[in-house]
């Protein structure tokens, strides 16, 4: 169990703490992405349950926020990205976060079970709980490897959105699950590169700390080859149409070319890291982009 990562005791939590605990800048690319696995499904689910699917899983994708928080006080508090969050800030106490994101991911899954399907349900219940346990628990402090495995964890809303339209899944969402799979280690990587003292100062194991920037780089290349395979192949396999193939191969092009520029560069100590934030930020346009084709490529069609 982690100790408070401050003696002074916690100031009364205001709204916009709790709001901070959920990581609203990481639910909106999650509930954007499930929402396109409900949309990019062959059935039509009627608004309200449509619109109580998404709150689930924004629910869902705030629980395992507030619970990644609750565990990580102590090494939020020694990072400047992350210092000003509510627990290392001391404005809420940890048990308060622990009932908060417990209450919302129980709630969350049992509306989803309720008004929804139990297929959606379940696997809204496994993304929380990898999530929770897996990457944050055990992989995050123990394993350079931890964003690998651990970015199944982002992949799944695809999934629960298709899931919730048709209480059942299918090969495009699985492909679409792969590709958020295959996209999380060179978009959290490159973000690594550029915050790589932080994550040392907390003694996080990420690949630029424990294999140096050079492996981190060559790492970024490797994982764009099967990424971009990924983007590419519900259209190859016919699950997808050409107007899906033609945006994905664009924006895929894209990405591969700035991160074959961090790959084959390297830095010094007064470097900038510009094509490392290009990339990350190109990496979240991204899936926006792709995610988005996918439901364009079904209404077109």
């Amino acid at each position: 169990m982690n100790t408070a990562t401050t003696a002074s005791p916690a100031l009364p939590a205001h709204w916009r703490d709790f709001l901070a605990l959920t990581k609203p800048r990481v639910m909106t690319l999650v509930v954007f992405t499930g929402l396109c696995g409900m949309l990019a499904a062959p059935t039509h689910i009627d608004p309200v349950l449509g619109f109580t699917a998404i709150l689930c899983i924004a629910l869902g994708a705030g629980a395992a926020g507030a619970l990644n928080q609750w565990y990580e006080s102590d090494i939020d508090g020694k990072m400047r990205r992350t210092e000003r969050r509510p627990l290392p800030a001391g404005r809420m106490d940890r048990e308060t976060a622990l009932q908060f994101g417990v209450g919302l991911a129980s709630f969350s899954v049992i509306l989803m079970g309720l008004a929804i399907n139990l297929a959606a349900a379940a696997i809204l219940t496994v993304s929380i709980l990898f999530y929770v346990l897996i990457y944050t628990v055990w992989l995050k402090r123990r394993t350079p490897q931890n964003i690998v495995i651990g970015g199944a964890a982002g992949a799944f809303p695809p999934l629960i959105g298709w899931a919730a339209a048709t209480g059942s899944v299918a090969p495009l969402p699985l492909l679409l699950f792969a590709l958020v799979f295959l996209w999380t280690p060179p978009h959290f990587w490159a973000l690594a590169l550029f915050m790589k003292s932080d994550y040392g100062a907390a003694g996080v194991p990420m690949l630029p700390v424990v294999a140096g920037e050079r492996t981190t780089r060559t790492q970024i290349g490797l994982y764009t080859i099967p990424m971009a395979i990924a983007a590419l192949a519900p259209w190859a396999l016919g699950v997808s149409g050409m107007f899906y193939g033609v945006v994905a191969a664009v924006a895929t092009t894209v990405f591969a070319v700035l991160a074959a520029r961090v790959a084959m560069r390297t830095t010094g100590a007064a470097d900038t890291m510009k094509p490392e934030k290009r990339l990350f930020a190109w990496s979240i346009l991204y899936l926006f982009i792709v995610f988005g084709a996918v439901v364009a490529d079904k209404w077109i069609a």
